[in-house]
């Protein structure tokens, strides 16, 4: 059974800085590469980075390039997600999910878990 569990939200001033964690199971990143997805309060759910180890991939929106950094502990099944210079704009309840190995932005079904808050304040 597929399940991804985000983690390591918060609410923290502008320009600081907080580290995501996916802890994934049920499949390993051989099998399916991980996506970081947020959803903002009136707003749809966008994908802001993915990772997939086994094309040595990585993506970024542009609105979180040079900010963001994703990375993965294979060993651990586990990726994560290193938010810098966060913005008021970055408040969102952040997910991630299987992407394909090929294209790591594109979602693999519908497997989102709960999903962790991040509160940005001005």
């Amino acid at each position: 059974d597929v399940q991804l569990q985000a983690s390591g939200g918060g609410l923290v001033q502008a320009g600081g800085s907080l580290r995501l964690s996916c802890a994934a199971s049920g499949f390993t990143f051989d099998d399916y590469a991980v996506g970081w997805f947020r959803q903002a309060p009136g707003k749809e759910r966008e994908v802001i980075s993915c990772i997939s180890s086994s094309y040595g991939m990585t993506h970024y929106a542009d609105s979180v390039k040079g900010r963001f950094t994703i990375s993965s502990d294979n060993a651990k099944n586990t990726v994560f997600l290193q938010m810098n210079s966060l913005k008021p704009e970055d408040t969102a309840i952040y997910y991630c999910a299987p992407t394909r190995l090929s294209s790591c932005a594109e979602l693999v079904g519908a497997h989102w878990g709960q999903g962790t808050q991040v509160t940005v304040s001005s």
